[in-house]
């Protein structure tokens, strides 16, 4: 029961059991596998057979991969709720449901499961460090620090997923010998392999994952075009903004956080320890649409690819505009699931949400302003910042609307009032308070992600609010986080030896050439 669209089907005999089509295009989108479950089911076999040479490819670049693989993630979560794999898990031997687990949602299940005990991890490492247990577990005791490094040193190997890569090792040693499979799997790590195949994993787990949770999957057109050409910023930031880049963020803002907090950072191997693989994990998220795009990162490529993201966001269009044109479109087709699920994903997702307020509740007691007070009115009163933050951008948003098109300096008046206000709170704040100029800085790491968990709610509240005067600010501020991703994610690197490694050589000198000429 492999996926794939089958050659032949025994027409005469697939009529009398079950037929080929289902009634569901959402819950049957993988319907060539439904046909193998309505096969076993009805006691038949599905036989599959191997040929060394087909004359069939497709599906090399990144982005058509990682649709497909996003097609078939999709199309697992619907076959988990299905009652189909209900009644084979139920009548099916004990060893037969493990070979129908592995070949079928067992790979999607178990990657989805590294997924959030990676989260599971860190965000226990950061409870640890910013609630104090983790300082007087460790405290400044050296001995301390060696006894956890040595604890480590075994878990750094496993970590590093070399056991993971062991079953291919040995199968290339019984095939080709022993030398040869390591001189495998280092030209595989050369070509930054785990790299493509961390990625794939985070593709996979978010689709499945969403899946389950909302429902809703959808076809994916993958497109047989040429695929060795240069990709769009725009374009890799609606494919993978959010199975990808805005959870490396918050991935690499925990590492910030934890590494900034715990005693731990300060001995270099025990940190590296303890985050070299969730590291490699956030900067395979982030990067890999760029190593694998051609000319990815050239200078001129990236500073055109940055003003089309911008044109992108600030384009307003109409009801009629597609996503690839309009980021406001994009965002209302990616909250579509949202409107459709039922209160119990809506209530999950508001859940999860919660996470993000975390950070605030944890930082706000480390800033200097707040004096090793714990008490919890020093949370309740950094709330005022947020009232204050939005208050702030009301005004300045309202000053904009009514003034930057008539009189623009009433507008400058605006933002220089609110200019100097700040100014002089803050130097009241240093005056008269604990408060340190280090904080603002720190707190952007508090409240920008309590913004965002806001922002979420909202989103998931949609239907409620997009009847009041709120939902028009609330799109606002979702364009400036957008704007602020992008930044983030804005590359610069040298290009030329990117595109050396990745590609042929007659293609890179080929590529090469013309972006020279394009450039005179």
């Amino acid at each position: 029961m492999h996926y794939g669209h089958p050659d032949v089907f025994d027409r005469f005999w697939f009529l009398s059991r079950g037929g080929i089509s289902k009634a569901s295009r959402v819950i049957n989108i993988s319907e060539d596998i439904f046909a193998g479950f309505n096969c076993t089911l009805r006691g038949g076999n599905v036989t599959h057979h191997e040929y060394i040479q087909v004359g069939k490819g497709r599906d090399v670049g990144l982005n058509q991969i990682s649709m497909f693989e996003a097609k078939v993630a999709s199309g697992n979560g619907e076959q988990v709720l299905s009652r189909d794999v209900y009644r084979l898990g139920d009548k099916l031997d004990f060893f037969r449901m493990l070979s129908f687990f592995y070949t079928t949602v067992g790979l999607f299940f178990n990657t989805m499961m590294v997924i959030p005990t990676v989260y599971a991890f860190l965000w226990g490492r950061l409870y640890l460090v910013l609630s104090g247990v983790e300082n007087a577990a460790l405290g400044n005791s050296s001995d301390n620090n060696r006894a956890l490094g040595a604890i480590l040193n075994q878990q750094f190997v496993v970590q590093l997923g070399l056991f993971t890569a062991l079953p291919m090792i040995v199968e290339n040693s019984l095939e080709f010998g022993f030398l040869q499979a390591i001189w495998d799997f280092i030209i595989m790590q050369l070509q930054l392999s785990s790299v493509f195949y961390t990625f794939s994993m985070g593709t996979r787990a978010h689709y499945f994952g969403w899946t389950v949770l909302h429902g809703g999957a959808k076809y994916r057109a993958t497109g047989c075009g040429f695929v060795v050409q240069h990709k769009s910023f725009a374009e890799n930031y609606r494919l993978y903004a959010r199975s990808h880049f805005i959870k490396a963020i918050e991935l690499g803002l925990i590492h910030t956080v934890y590494a900034s907090h715990s005693p731990a950072a300060k001995g270099t191997f025990v940190y590296i320890a303890l985050t070299i693989s969730s590291w490699f994990l956030v900067l395979s998220w982030l990067i890999a649409p760029f190593i694998f795009n051609p000319s990815g990162f050239d200078w001129l490529k990236t500073v055109d690819d940055f003003d089309e993201f911008m044109n992108w966001i600030w384009h307003r269009g109409s009801m009629f505009a597609k996503a690839e044109q309009s980021w406001e479109q994009w965002w209302y087709e990616e909250q579509d699931h949202l409107r459709t699920t039922g209160i119990g994903g809506k209530l999950v997702e508001i859940i999860l949400d919660l996470r993000f307020f975390f950070f605030q509740y944890g930082i706000v007691y480390q800033l200097g302003i707040a004096a090793h007070n714990t008490s919890i009115a020093v949370y309740l009163l950094s709330w005022i910042y947020i009232l204050v933050a939005f208050g702030v951008y009301l005004v300045i948003s309202y000053a904009r609307d009514k003034y930057a098109a008539k009189k623009n300096i009433y507008f400058r008046m605006v933002q220089s009032l609110v200019i100097i206000l700040g100014i002089l709170v803050i130097i009241v704040l240093l005056e008269f308070t604990a408060f340190r100029f280090v904080d603002i800085f720190t707190t952007s790491l508090a409240f920008i992600p309590t913004g965002w968990g806001l922002l979420s709610m909202a989103q998931v509240l949609g239907p409620l609010l997009q009847s009041t005067w709120v939902w028009e600010y609330v799109v606002s501020v979702a364009r400036l986080y957008e704007i602020l991703f992008g930044v983030v994610m804005a590359p610069v690197v040298f290009q030329s030896m990117q595109t050396s490694i990745l590609f042929n050589e007659a293609f890179s000198r080929g590529l090469l050439g013309k972006i020279r000429t394009t450039q005179k």
